[in-house]
Parts: structure tokens; sequence; C-alpha cells
């Protein structure tokens, strides 16, 4: 089958640092190909993939100091998909609603993943003009406030690949963890006060965003500074997150807000670690209660929720990714769905596709 996937360009594939979606987008993209799949990435030139890459801009454009705005980037990487939509059996976006105009005529054999929240009102009036663009969520929960006219075609969780984040059967610390970002709907600041409750260290490995810079320096920052439980030590590579993860005691994700997955979740459950986690959101369909994790459903419920998951079994945590959250599931449901699309082609017309090097195609190791 011959797909087009279509990335976010705020982060490459996979992402240096902090990135959900692109992170996503990359292991969903390697597990296509490694199931023989002829897939075509469009991302950011320092994108790294066994796919044909289209680069759509420099670098990650977050990590570019000279990007102010990021709408022109994707609006260009709109046409360049425009041009080529011929080539392709079926088209996977991963950029909310951009493409939804200009994918009229072949709207039939596209998919576009929601990745992000929908419960902000101003955008149902958009998925009730653009009713018939196959979607697909992330979770049950995510999909709740959205309008009935909307063309649910599927549900997917996420999935990691099997091997990339070691199994902890006995962690070498004695801390509790807290990775993400730092915003007001992630409550870093219970995180805090949860870990000061139990007596136990954190360290926070969380990134500041502009938008959420005030609230770093006014509200975590002087938390952080007042604590001699907590450690903050701001984003975190692949391989530091995954030693941050599986050497902890414990995962908190203390969310306050309808977190359409939690990614950060299967992480932790493919380090065999537990996660305590408010009932928000998607966290009762990610997390088993009382297998990988623990909910809880206020602060009060905080301190006996830790000490119960440090009794949980990590092997069974581990066994509970296997079984639900591997990019080879993530995959293999998706190639189901794109089956099902009513205009999905058999073979996509590929006259463009004869000679990759004049399409300006790169493959990136």
């Amino acid at each position: 089958m011959r797909i087009a996937q279509i990335a976010p360009l705020a982060e490459s594939c996979p992402p240096r640092l902090y990135g959900g979606t692109e992170r996503i987008v990359s292991f969903l993209t390697e597990e296509l190909v490694a199931q023989g799949h002829d897939v075509t990435l469009f991302a950011s030139g320092d994108t790294r993939t066994t796919a044909h890459l289209v680069p759509c801009s420099r670098q990650a454009l977050r990590l570019d100091p000279a990007v102010r705005d990021h709408l022109p980037y994707h609006v260009a990487m709109l046409e360049e998909v425009r041009r080529r939509t011929d080539d392709f059996d079926v088209l996977h976006f991963h950029i909310d609603f951009l493409h939804f105009p200009m994918s009229r005529d072949f709207v039939s054999r596209t998919i576009t993943t929601l990745h992000g929240r929908l419960d902000l009102p101003d955008i149902h009036p958009l998925f009730e003009t653009f009713a018939d663009v196959p979607l697909c969520s992330i979770s049950h929960a995510q999909r709740a406030p959205m309008p009935a006219c909307v063309n649910w075609v599927g549900n997917i969780h996420h999935g990691l690949p099997r091997g990339l984040l070691p199994f902890s059967a006995v962690p070498r610390g004695d801390y509790l963890v807290f990775i993400g970002r730092i915003s007001p709907e992630k409550r870093p600041d219970r995180a805090i006060e949860i870990a000061t409750r139990v007596g136990m260290p954190l360290i926070m490995a969380a990134k500041v965003d502009r938008v959420d810079q005030a609230y770093w320096e006014q509200v975590i920052s002087p938390m952080v500074r007042a604590s001699r439980h907590v450690e903050y030590i701001g984003e975190v590579d692949d391989q530091r997150k995954a030693e941050l993860i599986g050497n902890a005691k414990a995962l908190l994700f203390p969310i306050d807000w309808p977190e359409p997955f939690g990614l950060v979740m299967i992480e932790a459950m493919a380090c065999g670690t537990p996660v305590v986690a408010f009932r928000c959101g998607s966290v009762p369909e990610v997390l088993s209660d009382g297998v990988s994790g623990v909910i809880i459903d206020s602060m009060d419920d905080a301190e006996a929720g830790v000490q119960a998951a440090l009794t949980l079994d990590r092997s069974a945590v581990r066994l509970e990714f296997e079984a639900r959250f591997t990019a080879e599931r993530m995959a293999a449901n998706y190639v189901q769905l794109y089956h099902q699309l009513a205009g999905l082609r058999s073979e996509a017309a590929h006259a463009h596709r004869a000679n990759d090097a004049g399409l300006g195609l790169h493959v990136v190791a």
C-alpha cells in the first residue's frame, strides 16, 4: 500500500526532546515500513526515517530561532501534498484540520487522526461544516465533546516500539517522576504537593513553552525552590527519559484537563513503572486501575494512591503495555482502517513516482 503520512512541523519525527504527536507519527511510519508498505513522510527536514522523506521545513520549527509563525510552513507543505495526491492509496493527516478545504476532491481516501483536545466550542462549527471527513480519535474520551454529526471511522490508541524502553524489574532510584509540560492543565503543582505529602523525592523533567512562562515563573518555580523534595531538570532526550522513568518508583500524572491520551503513561508502562493518575480524560481508558497504575479522584487520595502503586507488580505493568500499546498493534489497526476507506485505491497512480530522484524525495537513515 502507498501511504502518505503528513506530520506537524513543530518537531522532527521523532522529536529530539518533547513532542507527542510527531513521536507517534514516527513510530507509526517506521512500523508501516517494517510491515512492507511504501510510505512517504511529509515532515521537517531534520526528521530521521526509513520512509521517503519530503522535507517541508529546514528543521523542527520550535527549535528554529528564526521562525516566528508556523502557519506559512504548513500551508506550503499542504500545497506539496496536493501536488502529489495521485501518488498515494491513502493520505493520513496528523495536523488537526488545516487540510480540510484542500482535500475535498480526495477526502474519501484520507484519514485524519486528531491528537489534541476537542472540548473547545470554537472548533465545533468547523467540524460540522466538514462532517464527511473521516476522523480517528486516540481515545473515546477525546471524542466525547464533539458534535454527533462528525464522521468517526476509528479509535486507535497510541503505541510504542516494543524494544524502545527497557523494562526495569527493580528500579535503582527511590523517587517519583513527573515528565511532560509545565502548564496549568498538567498540574505540576499537584505533583510537588504529592511528593511532599509522601516524603519522597520528585524529579521533574519538563519543558516550559512560551505561553506557560508566566505560570512557571509565578507558580511552579517558587514551589520548586521552596521544596527540599523537588529537583527540576528541564527537557530531556529519549535516553535520559528512559533512565528517569525506568528507575522511578512511580510516575505522577496529576492532570486537570480532558487529556486526549497521555503518551507518558504508556512510556512508564513499557518500563514497568506504575502510574498514579487523576481520573480525567483518557486516564481510565489507558490505565488498568490496580494493574498498571492507580487512579485517584482527589488530593485526599494521593498519599494512599502512591503507596498502593509502590506495591504493584512491575512485570504485570510491562505485560499490560505489551498486550495493548505496542507500535505493531497500532500500525495493524491503522492498516485495517485504511482498507475500510471508501475511496481507497488498490493501485495508486504512480506516474510521478517512476523516478524518486525527479520528485526530490530523500531517504534519511
